[in-house]
């Protein structure tokens, strides 16, 4: 036999070293990728059988592993999505190209566990055994797949602080959406003790909607602290708070390697979750005109044209009619079906989920175009007139946190009627929305009447897109107020509703006399309340249990919020054979080995004996 041609050789060892490849392995037959949860991989074809042994297409959405991939954004709140899906995709369903399989980057794996596994951690979910970063993946010195690329690739080359400055540094300038990404990864990786990125999800072009988080155990929620977001740039031509929030995060960062007390405290007893912007997309618009431009509107909207601030549903309406209606609930008032007819935008509904996985209390949301703080309700009571005064049960706490803001901002406190804001000098800089003007549709009203969170609008200037020269001063005159604000989540009560075993008690109401809006309880059983100064009568209560009623003094001074614990007894006797309240839901939901499981568990319930068990801890 004669031996091989050098040319056959070359083909051999150019096949047997692509990159990626497992070695050793036999051509496959590649086909296109047509999986639904996959449709976003940078790759259009893959081979089967797959890795994990699945022979089909059917076979392969059939399995748990895929079906996991599915669920995890809804799990994680959009917190590593698509990160963590993509990744999934290319172990699962690997790419393959010229018969051969592409092996996943392993230190892209283990980046991704390592930011991701917080948030796993915080539902009690195990990481995924076919993400373990082991066999499946390759190192970079084989060859390797990296699934994750393409959601780099606008990104650009980080570059060093300028020369002489220090670490600490703030830059102020304006920056794109690639720049505003790596700042905020750049910064969570100086301050990894305190903080972390997340994505809540995607724009309607696909760009990130980056969140930085900041707490001593980041990526977790602590029984007790208080959860605040501050969002910024719902309007992309509204520039300002966009930079004040990356600026925060560089500051708050900093602060901590300097040992500021006041930035400790703050981190130790505070989850801050901060959005530079919610519409990237607009901002791109405004951005190509610069800054100081003349148009009002330019940039504005999102890329589909809609108005974020005006895309949320209208719970007000709602409102007011069951109030009108006598009724004692509303609070938490669900979205109507009716509303997702409409077009809902990709960042409406990132807030709206991110909303329902976050237990927030407080919130701000940041503007540009006058200068002043607005609370709800910003949608009349009176639907025929365009203002008119229109107060929520909190417009006395409501008040207290404008003015948290507003009562040390040296422009909004300046006693001139000829400055920006001037306007507004007679009412403190503080107004609510709907006597300033009427609209339906607002985030504020939202997070109000869905949820616990108490949100201020805080329009910061009269020019939407202010050049770089005037972020310094712009700087200066925000930093003691959004300080201010974020502690003012510390006022009112705080504590635990628990049954008299300590087990916590979810989703019971904290009710408080004299005010018709009552929060709940977070999943662990702990609760906040904003309250003014003052005497409360505070009542706790859940479904099978009785009321609990306490009275209540918070101090005018007083800073930290009070502690107030509930025990709730199970109402009526558990004789004839039944057992407490919620031990028949308890039962439901044990599993064969008769543990308790994770509420997530009942999205695999219809998967029988092929439950994910290697998902429990």
């Amino acid at each position: 036999m004669p031996p091989p041609s050098p040319l056959l050789l070359l083909m051999l060892l150019a096949a047997a070293t692509s990159p990626g490849c497992e070695p050793g392995q036999d051509p496959v037959a590649c086909e296109d990728l047509r999986l639904q949860t996959c449709a976003d991989a940078p790759y259009g074809q893959t081979a089967f059988p797959t890795p994990l042994g699945h022979r089909s297409r059917r076979a392969l959405e059939d399995s748990v592993e895929y079906v996991l991939l599915g669920v995890l954004p809804q799990l994680l709140g959009g917190q590593c999505d698509p990160d963590l899906r993509l990744l999934g995709c290319a172990v699962l369903a690997p790419p393959c190209e010229a018969g051969r399989r592409l092996r996943p980057c392993r230190h892209v794996c283990q980046a991704l566990r390592a930011t991701c596994r917080p948030a796993l951690d915080a539902i009690g979910m195990a990481w995924p055994y076919f993400l373990d970063c082991g066999d499946h993946f390759a190192a970079a010195a084989e060859g390797c797949f990296d699934p994750l690329e393409r959601l780099r690739g606008d990104l650009e080359e980080d570059e060093p602080p300028p020369s002489g400055l220090p670490p600490t540094f703030l830059h102020f300038a304006h920056h794109s959406h690639a720049q505003m990404v790596r700042l905020l990864r750049r910064t969570a990786a100086r301050c990894p003790q305190v903080a972390r990125t997340y994505s809540i999800g995607r724009s309607f072009h696909g760009r990130d909607l980056l969140v930085i988080e900041f707490s001593d155990r980041p990526g977790q929620h602590e029984l007790m602290e208080p959860e605040v977001k501050l969002v910024g740039n719902m309007h992309g031509n509204e520039v300002a708070g966009r930079e004040l929030l990356l600026l925060l995060a560089q500051f708050l960062c900093s602060q901590h390697l300097l040992g500021s007390r006041r930035v400790g405290r703050l981190l130790n007893s505070t989850r801050l979750h901060l959005l530079p912007s919610l519409n990237p997309d607009g901002y791109e618009v405004a951005a190509a005109e610069g800054p100081g431009y003349n148009s009002w509107t330019s940039g504005r909207q999102n890329a589909q044209s809609l108005d974020l601030n005006r895309n949320f549903p209208d719970l007000t309406s709602e409102y007011y009619r069951l109030v009108g209606a006598g009724g004692r609930s509303s609070d938490h008032i669900p979205i109507p079906q009716d509303y997702w007819a409409g077009q809902v935008a990709p960042e409406t509904r990132a807030v709206m989920k991110w909303l329902d996985s976050v237990p927030f209390l407080l919130s701000a949301s940041l503007h540009g175009g006058d200068l002043v703080v607005s609370y709800p309700f910003d949608f009349s009571q009176h639907p025929g007139e365009e203002r008119a005064f229109s107060p929520t049960p909190d417009e006395k706490m409501f008040k207290l946190l404008a003015r948290a803001y507003a009562d040390v901002h040296p422009a909004m406190m300046e006693r001139s009627e000829h400055r920006c804001g001037g306007s507004f000098l007679s009412r403190g800089s503080v107004i609510n929305g709907a006597d300033w003007y009427s609209f339906t549709g607002g985030m504020s009203d939202f997070n109000y009447l869905h949820s616990n969170c108490f949100e201020v609008t805080v329009e910061l200037g009269c020019v939407k897109f202010p050049p770089e020269e005037a972020l310094y001063p712009l700087w200066l005159q925000n930093k003691e107020p959004l300080l201010s604000f974020l502690e003012a989540a510390h006022r009112g009560i705080k504590g635990m509703v628990v049954d008299p075993s300590g087990k916590p008690v979810k989703d019971a109401r904290i009710l408080v006399k004299g005010i018709r809006h009552d929060v709940t309880t977070a999943p662990g059983g702990d609760y906040w309340r904003l309250l003014p100064p003052g005497s409360h009568i505070v009542m706790a209560q859940a479904p099978g249990y009785s009321r609990v009623v306490k009275k209540v003094t918070i101090p005018a001074r007083m800073r930290t919020a009070g502690r107030v614990d509930f025990v709730l007894q199970p109402r009526g006797a558990w004789g004839g054979g039944r057992g407490p309240p919620g031990d028949a839901q308890d039962q439901r939901s044990r599993g064969p080995e008769g543990g308790a499981k994770p509420w997530w568990w009942r999205y695999f319930a219809a998967l029988g004996g092929h439950q994910p068990r290697w998902l429990l801890p």
